[in-house]
């Protein structure tokens, strides 16, 4: 588990042993031994799975990839959680984003333990050939951990649902006559996938976006207004005005944030900056997404970053630096991208009095302190991007039932799924001035600590 991940969930532990309510027949010494072991328990992960893929390239050269698979933890069901390709992928980074999926699925109420898993290659210096053999490698190697009611995999940064098909291709050929439609979620729809599965993430990350302000602050202003809570300030700045908003990355969860905000017509929200790992495009006048879009999907899903680009997509903007969307003059940031984005050397410089996390831990502990300290409002991770581990979870109900949602009907049970949560864990925001991150975890933990304990895991 990671530092930041660690300290968070250490703070939750202490805040719930001290509230009697939880886990009332508990107390003394008895008490403190109990949370001491769910510190335990948390902290670390069920099993940790590594191997080397032998891949033979398209030169006849044989190398070895390394590959991860971490099991977090599966008191609340199997356990559940992407696959990054990237060649940042290493066992501490796949095991903390294992442990956030164990928090995230708890926060929402998912019947799903947290996994993850990565393989540690840049996926563009591929061939297509390649990545299919890399795909099946990674199926023959943790075929033994992997399957419908064990583990689930998913897409994440690197894969999508040609990954996803291939490898449940795989499992299928590897277990003949047994089920497998529900072993890997983020599917192609031919092949058992989810309506709206692809988009969920992005979907759900500006849904939480709009309601914390457009519905939840709206409606309960005047009783916020008693609790004279300096988050309640900074949020009453945002609501009832069109915004201007930046997002930094463009792949498939930031440009669909974009397109969800470019598509708001009643909020009149402009998205003034957008960012890929190559250039910051810029106008202060905003930004036409759908331009931008049909543009990146037809060159390797990248913006443009030169004039003639530009002309070519019809598009007026400038071009900057790829991390000028940080430090944007917005009233919004997204963060779509990869880990540690913000800390604590460039902290100092971003503007945007709102900040979401549409990746995971994009946000260093340091930097998380600096933005607490001056009241901005900081949507975590853990809150805003699980639309796709939700969504997953539908997919994997339509494929043990072979009975399939309409897209419409699958964004309602989101939307639905996201806002109990929301109103679960905005009252305690509200109320008392602590970091929206905290109160998830600690509802997290909470959610955590009842079932470990009547399954006998705490003693």
């Amino acid at each position: 588990m990671g530092r930041q991940t660690s300290t968070i969930v250490e703070q939750s532990l202490r805040v719930l042993m001290e509230n009697n309510s939880i886990l009332p027949q508990l107390a003394g010494n008895r008490r403190e031994q109990v949370f001491q072991s769910l510190g335990a328990i948390l902290s670390t992960p069920n099993k940790t799975h590594k191997a080397f893929l032998r891949i033979t390239l398209d030169s006849g050269e044989v190398v070895r990839i390394p590959a991860y698979r971490i099991q977090h933890n599966d008191a609340l069901g199997p356990y559940k959680g992407g696959i990054r390709f990237h060649e940042s992928v290493n066992e501490d980074e796949v095991t903390n984003l294992a442990a956030l999926m164990t928090l995230k699925n708890a926060l929402h109420d998912v019947p799903f333990g947290g996994g993850k898993g990565g393989v540690c290659i840049n996926p563009r210096q591929y061939s297509e050939r390649e990545l299919y053999m890399i795909c099946k490698k990674y199926v023959q190697y943790f075929t033994g951990i992997l399957g419908p009611d064990k583990d689930i995999p998913a897409p994440d940064m690197g894969t999508g649902e040609r990954e996803m098909d291939w490898m449940t291709a795989e499992y299928k050929s590897v277990h003949p006559g047994q089920p497998y439609l529900g072993c890997f979620t983020g599917k192609s729809i031919a092949f058992g996938g989810s309506l709206g599965r692809k988009e969920a993430t992005g979907r759900g990350v500006y849904f939480v976006f709009k309601y914390l302000l457009n519905h939840y602050v709206n409606k309960h202003l005047s009783l916020l207004d008693a609790y004279h809570n300096p988050y309640v300030t900074t949020a009453k700045r945002y609501i009832n005005r069109p915004l201007t908003i930046a997002i930094q990355g463009f792949g498939n969860v930031g440009s669909v944030i974009a397109s969800e905000a470019f598509k708001d017509l009643e909020a009149g929200h402009k998205v003034v900056a957008v960012s890929d790992r190559n250039v910051t495009l810029y106008n202060e006048q905003g930004l036409p997404i759908d331009k931008l879009f049909v543009f990146s999907q037809s060159h390797q899903g990248e913006l443009p970053t030169n004039e003639q680009q530009l002309q070519t997509a019809g598009v007026q903007a400038e071009i900057l630096d790829r991390e000028a969307v940080l430090y944007a003059d917005v009233d919004t940031l997204f963060l779509a991208a990869l880990e540690e984005q913000i800390h604590q050397h460039n902290v100092a410089n971003v503007k945007a009095g709102i900040i979401v996390e549409g990746a995971n831990a994009p946000i260093t502990g340091e930097a998380d302190e600096a933005l607490a300290q001056r009241n901005a409002i900081v949507i975590p991770d853990i809150l805003a991007n699980a639309g796709g581990v939700i969504v997953s979870y539908f997919e994997w109900l339509q494929g043990k039932d072979t009975r399939f949602f309409s897209e419409e009907h699958v964004y309602e049970l989101l939307y639905e799924k996201m806002q109990t949560t929301l109103d679960q864990v905005l009252p305690l925001y509200f109320e008392q001035p602590q970091q929206l991150r905290q109160c998830c975890f600690n509802h997290a933990v909470m959610r955590l600590s009842n079932i470990l304990y009547r399954q006998g895991k705490l003693y």
